[in-house]
C-alpha cells in the first residue's frame, strides 16, 4: 500500500472539498494568529474549510473538527535586483492619506520577489506529499488546484472596498452652457465682484469668474462664487488656476453637491468657453495640495514629531498596525483599546479560551477576530527587531507590525462607511465598535464581562421652567463626553488678531517668502469645561405647569463617572457657508484633571418638578446618538433634534444631509411641533419581534424598538443597544439607582489620537500612549518614545480614573 492510500484515500469523501468561486479562501494568513506563508513554518490551508492555520495553531483546528488535510504554503522573499543604478526620485503626495495611491510614502520602496514551496499534509501524523504529485488523487488536486487560483477572501473584499471612482457630478453629463458669447483668455483673469486675481473659479453654465469661499484664516476670497450659485444654481465650477493638460489634476467643484467631483466631460465644457486645456499651464495649487502642504508644515511634522529621531520600540504592547490604506482611524482607536485593562483581560488573557470555543467560520467571528488582534498587539511575537538584508538576500522573517484585514472585515460588514477603504471619523468607529461590542457580549454570560462598560456614564439634564421655576430631570447614557471649543477665551486672542490681519494685508508673494508660522488659538482646557458646564437657555420650551411655551435654562451634569472618560473636543463644525471645516486651534489638555464640580446632584428638596403632561406622550424622541454627532459638527440643538424627528431616527448622516439641504428654510429655527398619540395601538411586525426574541430580548424590549424605529428590524437592534440602560426608566426624574460604574471623578490621561487634515473623511490619525510612566507614538506600523507628546493638537482624549 503507497503512503497516500493509507493517509491521504481514507479522508478524502470528508475532509475535502473543492471550492467554488463564491467561497472564501483564507489563504494569506492564520484566523487565530498573523502567521503567514511567509512565516518561519508558512501558512497550512484546510482542505475542507479553506482556511489557513499556522502551525501551532494545527492542533487547535483539529480538535475542533477533526480535519486532517492540509495544503502547506511556504513562501520565501526576496529582494529583486536592481537594475537602475539610481532609483526615480518619490513624486510628491497627492492624496491627504497613507497607504493609498498618491499618498504619503510607507517606506515600502523595495522590490520583491517570491518563491513557493507547496506540500500536502496530514494532520496529525504529519506525513508531508511534496506538490505537485502525479499520483495524488484526483479531487485532492482539483481542491489544491483552485484554491492556487482563486483570489483569497482579503484580496476579493479589498478590491470591493477600493472600489469606489471618483464621484462624478450628477450634473456633469446634462450640463446646460448657455450660449451667451463669453470667451475666456488663456490668463489675466479677475473676479467680476471684486479685485481678487488669485483663488478663481469659472462657473461652466455661464462663464463667469468668480472668487472661492473665505478660509478660516481670513485668506482665499469673498465667496463671490457662492453668491453667484445661490442666484442662478448653476452648480459646476472649475478652478482656472488648475488647467492643464493633466485633467485628473483640475478642480471641480458642485455648489449643489458641496463636493469636489469629477466632470467626464470637462474639456467639452471648457471649450465652449474657448479654453484650450492642452494649451493651459498649471498657475495655483489643487484644493489637495493646498491641504497637502499646510499639513506638511505643521501639523503632519508636530504631531507625528517628525523633527526629532524617535528611538524605536519593540516587545509586547509595542506592535504597530500596518496601514490597509486609510486604515489609521481604526488602528489608533485600537491601540488605545488595547492600553486598557478592561480590554486586555477580555480578550488577550482569555483569547485561547475564546479561540478553542470559535465557531467553524471562525475568520469571520468578531469575537474571534478582536481576540486575534489583542493577541498579535500584546503578545509581542510581531514586534521585534528587523534587520536589513543585503541585495538578493532571503529577507529576515522577523515580524514587525500586522495587518489587522480579517478583523476590518469583520467590523466593517454590512456598514455603508467602515466597509470601504475612505477614511472615517475615529470618533464614529470608537463609539460604532463599542456597539459592536456590546452586541457581541451579550451572547456570553448576558454581557456581564463587556469590557465596553468601561467607558459608559450617565448624563443628567435638568430644565427650569423660567416661569414656574418648576424642573424636571432626564438622563441618558454615553461613552464620550464632547466638549465645545471656545475661542473667545483663547489665551493669545490678541496675537491672533494681530496675524490675521497681518495676513489679509500681505500680498501670495509676500506671503511665500515670509513663511511665518501661523499663530494659532490656544484655548485652556479648563475653558472648555466651563462652557459645557454653564446654563444653556432653551426657547420654545413647552412648560407643563403654564401649558404654554416659554424660555428654559438647561443645565448638564454627570451623573456618575466612568473607570475611562472619553473626551472628545468638537473640532470639526460646519461654517457659514455649510461647508464643513476644522478649528484651527491649540486646546492646552492636562495630564490630571479634577471634574468633581460636573456631578449631579439630583432633584434638591426646594425643587418641585413640572406636572406630567398626561396621557397624550409625544409620538417621537430623537436619538441621542444621532443629535450628539449633529451637536459635535456645530449645528444648534434645536435643529439637531428636528432633522433627526423629520428622518425619523434613520442615522446622523441621513439627518445631517436634510439639514444641509433645508438651511435656508424660514422655519428651520422653529421649535419642533411633534404631534400627540392618539392613543391608538401600535402594531408590532410578529417576525421581526420573534427575530428580536431569538437574539435573547425580551418581548418588551423588542416591541419598543420596533415602535421607535417604525418596524426597521435592523434599525430596531441598533436601538435596543443605544438604549439598553434606560428602556425601562421612567425619565420624568431622576434614576434613583444606576448600573454604571461610578467613583471619584480624578482621572490621568492615558492616551489621545490626533487628526491631521482639514476634514474627518481625509487626513491621517495617530495616537499616544502613556505606558509605565512614558509615552509612546503609535503612527500605523510605526511605534517609537515620544519626546514631546503634543497634547495641545489631540482630537480624542483618554482619561483613567485615578
Amino acid at each position: 500500500m503507497s503512503r497516500i492510500e493509507q493517509f491521504v484515500v481514507p479522508y478524502i469523501q470528508s475532509h475535502v472539498s473543492v471550492p467554488l468561486k463564491t467561497d472564501k479562501i483564507y489563504k494569506e494568513e492564520c484566523c487565530f494568529s498573523y502567521e503567514t506563508p511567509e512565516s518561519p513554518d508558512g501558512l497550512y490551508i484546510d482542505l475542507k474549510t479553506f482556511i489557513g492555520y499556522s502551525k501551532k495553531n494545527l492542533q487547535l483546528n483539529y480538535q475542533r473538527n477533526g480535519h486532517k488535510l492540509y495544503l502547506h504554503i511556504k513562501r520565501i522573499k526576496k529582494l529583486q535586483e536592481q537594475e537602475q543604478e539610481s532609483e526615480p526620485p518619490k513624486k510628491k503626495p497627492t492624496v491627504m492619506a497613507i497607504g493609498v495611491p498618491g499618498g504619503f510614502d510607507t517606506d515600502e520602496s523595495k522590490q520583491f520577489v517570491f518563491e513557493d514551496t507547496l506540500s500536502m499534509v496530514v494532520y496529525p501524523e504529519f506525513e508531508i506529499f511534496p506538490l505537485p504529485d502525479p499520483n495524488m488523487p484526483q479531487k485532492v488536486n482539483d481542491s489544491i488546484s483552485s484554491i492556487l487560483s482563486y483570489d483569497s477572501a482579503a484580496r476579493v473584499e479589498e478590491a470591493a472596498e477600493w472600489k469606489q471612482e471618483d464621484r462624478v457630478s450628477i450634473y456633469a453629463n446634462d450640463l446646460v452652457q448657455l450660449n451667451n458669447g463669453v470667451k475666456i483668455p488663456p490668463s489675466g483673469w479677475k473676479c467680476s465682484k471684486c479685485d481678487l486675481t488669485e483663488n478663481l473659479w469659472m462657473n461652466l453654465t455661464d462663464g463667469s469668474i468668480l472668487c472661492g469661499r473665505k478660509n478660516f484664516d481670513g485668506t482665499g476670497g469673498n465667496g463671490h462664487a457662492l453668491e453667484h450659485f445661490k442666484t442662478t444654481n448653476f452648480p459646476l465650477c472649475v478652478k482656472l488656476g488648475t488647467i492643464s493638460a493633466d485633467v485628473n489634476s483640475i478642480d471641480v467643484f458642485s455648489y449643489a453637491e458641496d463636493d469636489m467631483v469629477k466632470d467626464p466631460l470637462l474639456s467639452k465644457h471648457l471649450a465652449h468657453f474657448g479654453i484650450d486645456l492642452t494649451k493651459m499651464e498649471k498657475t495655483e495649487k489643487t484644493v489637495s495640495e493646498m491641504e497637502i502642504d499646510r499639513n506638511l508644515n505643521f501639523d503632519w511634522s508636530r504631531i507625528q514629531e517628525q523633527d526629532k529621531v524617535l528611538q524605536p520600540a519593540f516587545g509586547p504592547g509595542f506592535t504597530g498596525l500596518i496601514n490597509l490604506g486609510n486604515s489609521c482611524y481604526l488602528a489608533s482607536v485600537m491601540q488605545v483599546m488595547f492600553s486598557i485593562p478592561d480590554f486586555q483581560k477580555r480578550y488577550y488573557t482569555s483569547c485561547e479560551d475564546i479561540f478553542r470555543n470559535a465557531p467553524t467560520d471562525a475568520a469571520a467571528d468578531f469575537t474571534t477576530q478582536i481576540s486575534k488582534l489583542a493577541k498579535g498587539l500584546l503578545s509581542g511575537e510581531y514586534s521585534k527587531v528587523e534587520e536589513e538584508p543585503s541585495d538578493n538576500e532571503t529577507v529576515s522573517q522577523t515580524a514587525n507590525g500586522i495587518r489587522p484585514r480579517m478583523f476590518k472585515s469583520v467590523i466593517g460588514k454590512g456598514h455603508h462607511e467602515f466597509s470601504t477603504m475612505r477614511q472615517q471619523d475615529a470618533v464614529e468607529f470608537f463609539q460604532y465598535l463599542l456597539t459592536a461590542v456590546e452586541r457581541s457580549e451579550k451572547r456570553f454570560d448576558n454581557g456581564s464581562r463587556d469590557p465596553s462598560k468601561v467607558f459608559q456614564f450617565d448624563v443628567q439634564e435638568r430644565i427650569e421652567c423660567s416661569q414656574s421655576h418648576k424642573v424636571k430631570y432626564t438622563e441618558r447614557s454615553e461613552n464620550l463626553l464632547a466638549l465645545p471649543i471656545p475661542l473667545e477665551k483663547a489665551t493669545n486672542r490678541d496675537e491672533v488678531v494681530a496675524y490675521e490681519q497681518r495676513k489679509k494685508q500681505e500680498s501670495k508673494d509676500q506671503q511665500e517668502k515670509n513663511k511665518e508660522e501661523p499663530v494659532r488659538p490656544r484655548v485652556p482646557f479648563s475653558a472648555c469645561l466651563e462652557v459645557f458646564a454653564a446654563d444653556e437657555v432653551v426657547p420654545g420650551f413647552f412648560s407643563t405647569a403654564i401649558q404654554a411655551k416659554t424660555n428654559a435654562i438647561k443645565r448638564t451634569r454627570l451623573a456618575t463617572f466612568p473607570d475611562v472618560l472619553v473626551i472628545q473636543l468638537r473640532k470639526f463644525y460646519v461654517g457659514e457657508d455649510w461647508s464643513p471645516k476644522k478649528l484651527d486651534v491649540f486646546v492646552d489638555v492636562p495630564d490630571n484633571i479634577d471634574i468633581e464640580f460636573l456631578r449631579a446632584h439630583g432633584k434638591q428638596p426646594n425643587e418641585e418638578l413640572l406636572p406630567e403632561s398626561g396621557s397624550s406622550q409625544p409620538a417621537f424622541t430623537a436619538d441621542q446618538n444621532i443629535v450628539s454627532e449633529l451637536l459635535g459638527m456645530g449645528f444648534p440643538q434645536n435643529r439637531c433634534e428636528k432633522a433627526a424627528y423629520v428622518t425619523k431616527n434613520a442615522g446622523a448622516e441621513v439627518a445631517m444631509n436634510w439639514l444641509l439641504e433645508h438651511m435656508e428654510d424660514p422655519d428651520i429655527d422653529a421649535p419642533i411641533e411633534v404631534p400627540k398619540s392618539s392613543g391608538s395601538v401600535f402594531n408590532a411586525d410578529e417576525e421581526a419581534i420573534s427575530m428580536l426574541c431569538s437574539m435573547g430580548f425580551s418581548r418588551d424590549q423588542a416591541t419598543k424598538a420596533l415602535k421607535a424605529t417604525d418596524n426597521n428590524l435592523e434599525r430596531a437592534t441598533e436601538w435596543i443597544f443605544s438604549h439598553m440602560d434606560d428602556m425601562d426608566q421612567d425619565t420624568s426624574e431622576p434614576k434613583s439607582q444606576s448600573n454604571k460604574r461610578d467613583g471619584p471623578a480624578k482621572y490621568t490621561l492615558l492616551g489621545f489620537i490626533s487628526h491631521m487634515g482639514s476634514s474627518t473623511f481625509s487626513g491621517h490619525y495617530v495616537c499616544h500612549i502613556k505606558k509605565d510612566g512614558k509615552w509612546y507614538l503609535f503612527n500605523d506600523n510605526k511605534v517609537a518614545l515620544s519626546e514631546n507628546p503634543p497634547r495641545d493638537m489631540g482630537y480624542l482624549y483618554f482619561f483613567q480614573r485615578v
